[in-house]
């Protein structure tokens, strides 16, 4: 589940933080501002100190991510002046190692893929575009970009590297036979939510699949880790003050859909799932986080309410 903690870093910012992340050893957390600024505290038990803050952006900063630690200490960056920027820390001194500059229009999302898969980064954007940056061993960058939703993209992410059943042993003690996958989880301003796979044999991203049902904007979307889950599960939120969960039983079978719980009072703006892939943290326009888990009956049941000034 993405940590946030918002409430403890707020004084240092001098304007509302829009995305605040702890990295993979949850010892230091980045903060995005409309103040046009990120900023990293080092994480000690309940203390934060502030240590950097990064500068550059022109507009407000939506949304910041952490690459996993085997790429070094990275950090990508999205704003509304439409740049990605990736930093990079080597020996206690930030620097930005990137500018991204083909989105028109605000970047809204960004998400790095399953580790895996390599340093890839996955961007949205409101001029209805997704791009993937992808660093490759020679030190280069690969940029790819796709037309994904008319009037707008607000949030992508990445399906977990190895797809469920993959995971099952073969013969006795022999390692298990894991098929790795390539792919992105697009939600736009034209309601739907799209899938994209890479294809290798024609060295392109392609869509795989559209799924409707959402009656507004879909703000989020998440993709189940799926350990041990025997099949995929999908969670998307929306203006409507829904949140649909979407299952695939098998790589490809048809998705189907359930409404999770009734109406929310207000717009539901985050998605996120817990690390075994079997809690689902629901963040709604009311200032409430509430987690969410499936029952025997396959219905979800809301086990917990948090305040988010609490």
């Amino acid at each position: 589940m993405s940590q946030t903690a918002t409430q403890t870093v707020e004084t240092h910012h001098e304007d509302m933080i829009h995305d605040a992340q702890l990295d993979y050893y949850s010892r230091r957390l980045a903060t995005a501002s409309s103040d046009q600024t990120i900023k990293i505290f080092d994480v000690d038990g309940d203390s934060r100190r502030l240590v950097e803050t990064l500068t550059g952006h022109d507009a407000p900063v939506w949304q910041v991510a952490w690459a996993h630690p085997k790429f070094g200490s990275i950090l990508a960056s999205c704003s509304y002046d439409g740049r990605v920027f990736i930093w990079k820390e080597q020996n206690n001194t930030w620097t930005r190692i990137k500018e991204h500059n083909v989105h028109t229009a605000s970047v809204n999302s960004v998400a790095w893929a399953p580790h895996e898969l390599g340093a890839i980064l996955a961007c949205a954007s409101s001029d209805g575009k997704i791009s993937v940056l992808e660093y490759r061993e020679d030190g280069s960058w690969e940029n790819y970009v796709m037309d994904a939703h008319g009037i707008g993209c607000n949030a992508v992410t990445w399906a977990p590297a190895a797809m469920p059943g993959s995971l099952v042993q073969t013969n006795g003690g022999a390692p298990p036979n894991v098929t790795t996958v390539k792919k992105i989880v697009s939600a736009g301003c034209d309601n739907l939510i799209k899938i994209w796979t890479w294809r290798e044999d024609s060295n392109s991203w392609k869509e795989e699949e559209t799924l409707d049902g959402h009656s507004d904007w879909v703000r989020d979307v998440a993709w189940a880790p799926n350990v041990g889950l025997p099949k995929s599960y999908l969670a998307s939120c929306s203006q409507d003050k829904s949140v649909l969960i979407w299952t695939q039983d098998t790589p490809n079978a048809k998705w189907t859909k359930k409404t999770m719980g009734p109406k929310f009072p207000d717009v539901v703006w985050r998605v996120s799932w817990s690390l075994s892939g079997n809690v689902l943290a629901v963040s709604c326009g009311d200032n409430k986080v509430t987690l969410w888990k499936e029952n025997a009956k396959g219905d979800w049941d809301c086990i917990r309410e948090l305040e988010e000034n609490a």
